[in-house]
């Protein structure tokens, strides 16, 4: 508890200051938590032979397509891993199963990659952006705490016993209900001008479902390959893709979610 108390002392102002600043501030730290996380599950699934050098630079790209020039570069950018990775593969002096490593190399980037470039995305909305982002991070925050807490206490059936033992129903309820209200009170003030109160609540439901899937995505992966934690680079939170695995599926449902709203 000490290790979590320290590390989100530590990087939560740097977070909120970096994604406030926005650019390519925002965009530097988009590609190293990316890169970071990629490393995590490219360590995880080392016995597969990730094409690892393909994968950095397909990611990399397509932040960088992003950046530039948004959504349909960004795809341009995630399309370019099928040719990093075949090229370092035809490099290579290890035969290995093709198949699989670009499978698990491609898995990496279009994971992580989309998944925090919708974030930016976000952050790019004018003049509501910062605070949109906000309402990701924290609507997420606020379900995996309420999940945590009312499973704690009322926790009595099993949400998904095959991939995550300790996960409850009851405990979905509770962070689904804590992440509508974080989403309601964070976009409040701007409810005549960017998201209407309905809009608000619907919103906070949809980042609470995407957040356990994605908790559950990243579940799923560590079972099959016998892993509890992708890293201990943050202490006791675990890996980089332990803390953002929630965000990779809320980033790209907030972000479609608001497109659907006519509000970006």
């Amino acid at each position: 508890m000490f290790s979590r108390v320290l590390v989100a002392a530590i990087l939560l102002p740097l977070v909120i200051g970096l994604v406030y600043l926005g650019g390519w501030w925002l965009f530097g730290l988009a590609l190293v938590g990316g890169l970071l996380a990629m490393h995590e599950l490219y360590a995880m699934v080392r016995d597969l032979r990730p094409l690892v050098l393909g994968g950095y630079l397909g990611f990399a790209l397509t932040l960088l397509g992003l950046q530039l020039g948004g959504l349909a570069w960004m795809l341009g950018g995630l399309l370019s891993t099928f040719v990093f990775a075949f090229v370092v593969y035809g490099l290579g002096g290890v035969r290995q199963s093709a198949t699989t490593s670009f499978g698990v190399t491609l898995l990496g980037v279009a994971w992580v990659g989309p998944g925090i470039g919708c974030l930016l995305l976000i952050r790019d909305i004018p003049e509501f952006g910062f605070w949109a982002v906000m309402a990701v991070l924290f609507t997420v925050f606020a379900a995996d705490t309420g999940a945590f807490f009312v499973g704690r206490t009322f926790g009595r059936h099993s949400l998904a016993p095959a991939i995550s033992p300790k996960k409850s129903w009851e405990g979905f309820v509770g962070g689904v209900l804590a992440a509508v209200g974080m989403a309601f009170l964070i976009l409040y003030k701007d409810r005549a001008d960017f998201l209407s109160i309905p809009e608000s609540l619907l919103l906070g439901l949809v980042i609470a479902l995407a957040a356990v899937l994605g908790d559950l995505f990243e579940s799923a992966v560590k079972r099959d390959l016998e892993v509890k934690d992708s890293g201990r680079v943050l202490g006791g939170h675990g890996g980089v893709l332990d803390r953002l695995d929630s965000l990779l599926w809320a980033g790209p449902a907030a972000y479609f979610t608001i497109l659907a709203f006519g509000s970006t």
